[in-house]
Order: C-alpha cells, then structure tokens, then sequence
C-alpha cells in the first residue's frame, strides 16, 4: 500500500510539475488564448478518447500493473518533447501524450480499490486523491520555482526524471493473478455503461472537471500575471488551488459523505466551486486570488472521490475497469471542454467572461444534484455500520 501511493504521487508529480507554468509559457511561445485552451484541454481530449478502450482492455485480461507501466513511459516521453523542444506545436502534441498517459490513471485506481472491500470504493478513492493531490501540491508548488531560477524548460525535464523514476517503481507494484477473460461484447459494455447512476455521476463529474480545468489548470494563472505575479507566485496560487482539494480529499477517505449525506456533500461543493470560480475576475490582490482558489478547491476535493466512488460501489470486481473507464472518459469531457469553451469565451469577452460562465457551471452542477441524486445518507449509512462491525 505504502509504495503503491508513493508510484501514485509520483506519476501525478510528473504530470503537474509543470502545470503552474503552461498557460503562461503557452503565451510567451506566441500562442492565443484559444491556443492555450487547446493545449490545456487536448489533456482532457485524449483520455475521453482512450479511457474507456484502455478500462475493456485491462478488463478482458485481467490485469492493471501493465498499464500502469505504460503510463509512467508515455510521462517520461511527454516531458522530454516538451523540454528539449520548446514551440506552441510541441507544448500541444506534448501535453496530448500527457493526457494518454493519464488515461492509464483507470488501471491505477481499479488496482488500488481492490485492496479494499468494495463497501469501502468511495474511501479507497478518496485515499487515492488524496495521493494524487499530494503529488500535484508537491509537483505545482516546486514547479513555479524552478522555472524562476533555473529557466522555463526545467519543470518539464524534471517531469521526465520523476516519470523514470516511477517506472522503476511501479514494476515492483504486487497484483493477484487474474484469469484472462473473452473480450466484452458490445451489448456487455451497454449493460455496464447504461446504468442510471453511473450516467448520473459520470455527467457531474463532467461539470466538476470543467471548473478545474477552466481556473486552476487554465486561466487563473494568466490572471495572476496580470496582477504581477511571478514564476514563483504561479506556484504558490497552484498550491492553494491543490491542498485544499488534497485535503477534502482526505475528508471523503474518512466517510464524511457517510455522515453528512452524499447529496449535501456534492451540492455543496459544487456552490463552494461556483461562488470561488464567479470570484476571480472581482480579485485585486494575489491574496484574494489564493483565497478564491482554496474555496473552490476545498468543494471539488470533497465532490470528485465521492463520484468516483459512486461509480463502482455497486459494479462487479471484473467490470470495475469497464466503468471506471466510462465514467474517466465522460468527465474528461470536462477537461477538454471546459479550458477550449473558457478560452473562447475569454477572446471574445475577455477574461471576465470566461470565470462568470465558470461559475454558472458549478450553479448548474449543484441543482443538477440536487434534482437527480437520491438521498444517500441512509445508504452511506449503511455502509458505515457495516464498516464499524467489521467490515474492512
């Protein structure tokens, strides 16, 4: 388990060390604000294109550790093509490598929820957010500083270093041998994906998504330029933008969804990321915009592990990576739609225009929970009881 989140931590470290600096560096490469959401959303694109074959793969073998192995290749890979070659077209065919290294995160967390009870999916995800968040703390917060001191392409070859170092890592992760399956039939894969509470938390987590990726990961450090910040700077907003997620988090592993109620968690969180998002552009100081991006990065911490939880509580142990594959590539919609439809609307309304529609978002995520949602608490309950007797 130990080492397992250490490989977790590391692969998210080489994705995000150079996140803090992308849009910027995207900027001073000659590119537009819709080129920025380009880049910043071919991430998103690839993994909605490569999740789900990746999860019936993984599924008709039987086995997940592979992929992770591929994963941290395509993570050395990316970092080098950008570092050793910096231009618009590498940060963009770069960051899409990214994005089909992070496809493979479907084996990571399938793996990582079998050493679980499957009563326990939302706190086992919850733990690997909280892995994963602690690598992107650790990986934007040393990012920003790096690029500062020893020049913008250093956070990119030390991404290529660390995903080396995961690879090595990551052979010696431990997997139950499991029988090779047939490959799914199609009207297999519909029964799976057709459930109605998978769709329904697969289309939230869509929403969740587009706010992270439309602020944090997309615009929200050109603004901080804009109000004078520096390389580091950049790399202080982007760890205010994680450990409060890392921390929310934390807080779904130890079943707050269970004692609060599901539904009142992820509305909640989804105001918490509506209001923080419609706040930016109304920010004069660094200080205020590191206030804005904790608020809304505590709501979705709290909101995303629930989700993912959600969608394979009540999945069997051998379609798990089939839906785990479904719902990643549907909220990827989000990664890629929300930094392109914010990068649009910045253009033509400035940047103002991009965080108000942000925040209606995140409005509409809430109702959306509020309408559709069953009432969770007595079933979160439940489960709570059962872990209580024994249960783990």
């Amino acid at each position: 388990m130990a080492l397992f989140g250490l490989v977790i931590i590391i692969f998210w470290f080489s994705l995000y060390v150079y996140v803090p600096i992308l849009p910027s560096y995207v900027t001073h490469l000659g590119g537009s604000l819709k080129m920025v959401g380009l880049v910043v959303g071919s991430y998103g694109l690839v993994q909605m294109v490569l999740r789900i074959p990746l999860g019936l793969v993984s599924d008709g073998l039987g086995r997940r550790r592979w992929f992770i192995v591929l994963g941290m290749v395509l993570t050395l890979i990316s970092g080098l093509l950008m570092g050793l070659w910096p231009s618009v077209a590498s940060m963009l065919v770069g960051r899409a490598m990214a994005g089909a290294a992070a496809a493979t995160w479907v084996a990571f967390t399938v793996l990582f929820s079998s050493y679980f009870p499957s009563q326990d999916a939302s706190k086992a995800m919850g733990l690997a957010m909280f892995y994963t968040n602690l690598g992107q703390i650790l990986a934007t917060y040393i990012g920003g500083y790096l690029a500062e001191l020893l020049g913008w392409q250093v956070p990119f070859i030390m991404g290529a270093v660390c995903g080396l170092a995961g690879l090595l890592l990551s052979l010696r992760l431990q997997e139950t041998r499991q029988v090779k399956r047939e490959p799914r039939q199609i009207s297999q894969l519909l029964a799976v994906i057709g459930q109605k509470d998978l769709l329904i938390v697969s289309g939230l987590a869509v929403l969740v998504q587009y706010m992270t990726f439309a602020t944090m990961y997309g615009f929200t450090p050109i603004y901080a330029e804009r109000l004078g910040a520096a390389a580091s700077e950049l790399s202080l907003l982007t760890f205010w933008s994680t450990l409060p997620m890392a921390l929310g988090s934390l807080a779904s592993s130890w079943g707050i969804a269970a004692r609060f109620g599901t539904k009142r968690t992820i509305v909640l969180g989804f105001i918490l990321g509506a209001l923080a998002a419609a706040a930016v552009p109304f920010s004069r100081t660094l200080q205020q915009l590191y206030i804005t991006q904790a608020v809304g990065s505590l709501g979705r911490g709290v909101i995303l592990p629930v989700l993912m939880g959600m969608s394979i509580q009540a999945v069997e142990d051998e379609k798990r990576a089939t839906a785990m594959g479904f719902f990643q590539a549907v909220y990827s919609l989000g990664m890629f739609g929300g930094p392109i439809a914010a990068g649009i609307i910045g253009d033509v309304s400035g940047l103002t225009g991009g965080f108000l529609s942000t925040g209606a978002v995140g409005l509409l995520g809430s109702w959306l929970a509020l309408r559709l949602l069953p009432e969770g608490k007595a079933r979160a309950g439940q489960v709570q009881r059962q872990v209580e007797m024994g249960g783990r």
